[in-house]
């Protein structure tokens, strides 16, 4: 399609707007949240539109670019290899190896050697992509960290393979092994997922909504922060479309042996690879921009040390209505009242980004209390099935439901649900949807005390089945693992289009990063509740995980709600 220069369209953008190409020059950088949004582009059939068309036009997200569709692919490939072997680790753990009247097993280390190992993985995995978002944003760059550490995955992943074969199990080198893979995978985990979802969202170069003319003459607003949320929403379908792998090792594990279950992941990681690399030329790549944490963190220093001495000195600067500023804004180098001897190595607007970044980050706060009520999927749901009649279907196949959920209602939220409410004027900002995310946890983990109680209520074992099935049906767990998906859509993707939207260009791998570093806090309050994770303790367990989400929900949008309000507002 023909472009249309800057000059000869409908009018000139505001000055906000700059011209840039990234290093490679592979496409147009496009800088979001605090930072400054550069000149856009206008292809043929398009034009800007009026102020009043901005305001009052419905906003409809533009199509996703095929670079995008690419790294959705490979998160695919990556999250089918993730819960394929992750999702039969509970049986791998908690039973003994081909056990008759059992389920499938391996180590037969019991409920809360399976819970605590797979909490201390959760916690593993999400704490490495701090280290692999430093490298990203120092020294490699996204595409080249991405496929490094993706080879440092692969070889946890023939670890795990190789060590649970029939002799290595009778050897008794499972566990060592498995402990082994879990370190490497959660090291190759690190690399990936900080960088993944933000290159995906890079891929889009527009950056101010524009009106464009579809075959059938009528004319729609496309909008990039719809756009964004759309991404993010079929990023987040392709993670859940992968993880019913678990369906397939499970089955695996169950008819079969584990070798061979870990085995399929392990050659679909082998096509991950093989799809990133393939598209090596049609990613626009951000180059890497050097260390972000260690200025941020000199820069902060400064601004107290700043603040203090303008205290001592009565030289308090106020902004135009006369408020005192922010002791942030005493790192500006315009603001410096007691001048360095040597200058310093950032400007004003790194001041403003930087508290764009700490802004976005209060919100992930309250994020652990939600991924311990996620966290239930993958330990004390499966064990709750395993006391119930599953009508011969592997206990750990259940938590499938979650991901089928989330496969149906994503492209319903996406295309039917966001658009109408759109068209009601009614946009949900993100606050809220985290909020409405929270609630539904909580709610989930209530019904699955419910649930737990009528379990223990009822015969042959009652409260203490010991992996026995008790006489009542597993089918009513599907109502908790759907509040669970329905959470998801609310509160975890918001949470990744959140994480992005608000960060600066500079610093988008660090905040996605610090985002999912959430987990690791769900992982350590998952380890306070190992004493309650095993029979017959499981009503508590879920009901103090409903009982603390449901607190921090409400806590979340006192503290938070005014941000939806500021943003509507910059909106108008």
């Amino acid at each position: 399609m023909t472009e249309i220069p800057l000059d000869t369209a409908a009018f000139q953008p505001p000055p906000a707007y700059a011209e840039s190409k990234t290093a490679n020059n592979t496409g147009i950088k496009a800088s979001l949240g605090c930072a400054d949004t550069e000149h856009d582009f206008l292809r043929e059939n398009e034009r800007w539109p009026t102020a009043e068309e901005e305001r009052t036009w419905v906003h409809v997200a533009d199509n996703i670019p095929t670079a995008a569709f690419l790294i959705i692919v490979t998160e695919f490939c990556e999250r089918f290899t993730y819960y394929g072997a992750s999702g039969i680790f509970n049986n791998y753990i908690s039973n003994g190896y081909k056990v008759p009247g059992s389920s499938p097993g391996a180590i037969d280390g019991g409920k809360q050697m399976a819970t605590g190992l797979i909490n201390f993985f959760q916690f593993f995995c999400y704490i490495c992509p701090i280290f692999g978002a430093i490298v990203a944003d120092q020294w490699l760059g996204k595409y080249k960290t991405i496929l490094l550490f993706a080879c440092v995955y692969l070889v946890g992943n023939l670890i795990l393979t190789l060590t649970s074969i029939p002799a290595s199990i009778r050897a008794s080198g499972a566990l060592p092994g498995l402990i082994i893979s879990m370190i490497v995978i959660g090291l190759g985990t690190g690399g990936i997922k900080p960088n993944v979802s933000p290159m995906v969202a890079e891929q889009y170069t527009r950056t101010r909504p524009f009106i464009r003319r579809l075959k059938s003459g009528k004319e729609v607003l496309v909008d990039r922060d719809a756009t964004i949320q759309s991404m993010f929403n079929w990023f987040y379908w392709s993670i859940n479309l992968g993880s019913l792998s678990a369906i397939a090792t499970s089955e695996l594990e169950h008819n079969v042996d584990f070798w061979p279950a870990y085995l399929l992941p392990t050659l679909m990681f082998v096509v991950c690879i093989l799809v990133f690399w393939l598209g090596r030329n049609k990613y626009i790549r951000n180059p890497p921009t050097g260390s972000i944490l260690l200025m941020a963190a000199s820069c902060l220093a400064t601004g107290v040390r700043q603040s203090r001495a303008a205290k001592r000195s009565g030289q308090m600067l106020r902004d135009d209505t006369g408020a005192k500023l922010n002791w942030m804004e005493y790192a500006k180098p315009s603001n410096m009242v007691d001048v360095p001897a040597s200058p310093v190595a950032w400007g004003d607007r790194f001041v403003d980004e930087l508290r764009c970044t700490l802004k976005a980050c209060k919100v992930f706060i309250f994020y652990p209390v939600y991924w311990l009520c996620f966290g239930q999927i993958t330990n004390t749901l499966i064990s709750q099935a395993g006391e119930m009649n599953t009508g011969g279907v592997p206990n750990d196949i259940m938590q499938n439901i979650d991901p089928l959920f989330l496969i149906i209602f994503i492209p319903i939220f996406d295309k039917v649900l966001y658009p109408g409410l759109r068209r009601c004027g009614l946009d949900i900002g993100p606050i809220l949807r985290i909020f409405i995310g929270f609630v539904l946890a909580a709610i989930a983990m209530a019904y699955a005390a419910i649930v737990q109680h009528l379990v223990y209520s009822t015969g042959p074992y009652y409260d203490h089945p010991e992996s026995r099935h008790n006489d009542i049906s597993a089918a009513i767990q599907i109502p908790a693992y759907a509040f669970i998906a329905w959470s998801e859509i609310f509160a975890s993707i918001t949470g990744l289009e959140y994480a992005y939207t608000k960060a600066p260009q500079s610093m988008k791998s660090i905040v996605m990063s610090i985002f999912l570093f959430m987990n690791c806090g769900g992982a350590i309050l998952a380890f306070c509740f190992n004493p309650i994770s095993a029979d017959p303790h499981l009503v508590k367990n879920f009901g103090i995980a409903a009982g603390l989400m449901g607190f921090f929900a409400f806590l979340f949008y006192a503290c938070f709600y005014k941000y939806d309000n500021q943003e509507q507002r910059s909106k108008k």
